[in-house]
C-alpha cells in the first residue's frame, strides 16, 4: 500500500511538473534576433520611447505583412506584448495605424489568424469610427471586406488607444476561441469563438503591420498550453 501511495505521488508530482513547464511563460528576444524572419516588410533594431524595439514597415500594402518568430510553433496559449502604430506621414490620410499579432501561421505563409487594432481609431471624433478599433481576421478566405458583409460588427470593438503611443494587449488562444486584453484589463475588448482556421491550428506566431504605418514591438512574452 505504502508503495503504490508512493508511486501516485511520484506520478502527480510529475504531471504537475510537466503541466508547470508547459506554462512557464518565454520572453522572446526582438532586437539582435536572427530567427526573426520578416514577410513583405522591412525591420529596424531601435529605441521608441524608452524601449529596445523593432520597427516594422510594409513594402506592399495590398499583401500580407508580418515579423514571424521562427522556431515557435503556436497552438493554444497566450500572446503578450507592447505595442505602437501610427500612420506614416506620406501614407493616406485616412490610414489609421494599422498593429497586431498574426498567429497560427501556416509554413508557407499562406493561411494565419489575425488580431490587430486601428490606433488612430480610438479616440475618433465619430462613434462608428471608434467601434474599428480591434479588428479580428483570417487570412486567405475572410479579409475584413467579407467579415463586415457576411458578420456585420461581430469581429470588432472599441478601446482606448492612442496613435504612436506604447499600448500593452494580450491575447488568449485556446482552441477555437481567442480573447484579446488591452492595457492590463482583466475582460477582453474583443472575444472571437469561431477562429476561422479552426480549433487545431498550429503555426507561428508573427508581429503584424498594414500599409502605411510605423509600427513597434517590444516585451514579446508566449505562453505556450499545448
Amino acid at each position: 500500500m505504502i508503495k503504490i501511495s508512493t508511486l501516485c505521488i511520484c506520478l502527480i508530482i510529475g504531471a504537475s511538473t510537466h503541466l508547470l513547464a508547459q506554462t512557464k511563460p518565454i520572453n522572446i528576444k526582438l532586437t539582435g534576433n536572427k530567427k526573426l524572419v520578416a514577410v513583405n516588410a522591412t525591420v529596424t533594431d531601435t529605441v521608441y520611447k524608452g524601449k529596445k524595439a523593432v520597427k516594422l514597415v510594409a513594402i506592399k500594402s495590398n499583401e500580407p505583412s508580418f515579423l514571424k518568430i521562427a522556431g515557435n510553433s503556436f497552438g493554444n496559449g497566450i500572446i503578450e506584448i507592447d505595442l505602437a502604430g501610427k500612420r506614416q506621414e506620406n501614407s493616406h490620410p485616412l490610414n489609421r495605424g494599422f498593429v497586431g499579432i498574426a498567429f497560427r501561421i501556416s509554413d508557407d505563409h499562406a493561411k494565419f489568424e489575425c488580431i490587430y487594432l486601428r490606433a488612430a481609431n480610438g479616440r475618433a471624433e465619430e462613434q462608428v469610427q471608434r467601434n474599428h478599433t480591434t479588428q479580428y481576421y483570417s487570412h486567405p478566405d475572410y479579409n475584413v471586406e467579407v467579415l463586415r458583409k457576411e458578420f456585420p460588427e461581430k469581429y470588432e470593438s472599441y478601446v482606448d488607444m492612442v496613435p504612436g503611443e506604447w499600448t500593452k494587449i494580450k491575447i488568449e488562444v485556446k482552441g477555437q476561441q481567442a480573447k484579446l486584453y488591452v492595457h492590463g484589463s482583466a475582460q477582453p475588448v474583443l472575444i472571437v469563438n469561431d477562429l476561422k482556421l479552426g480549433a487545431n491550428g498550429q503555426g507561428a506566431i508573427g508581429l503584424w503591420v498594414g500599409g502605411g504605418t510605423d509600427a513597434h514591438f517590444a516585451n514579446l512574452k508566449v505562453t505556450n498550453m499545448d
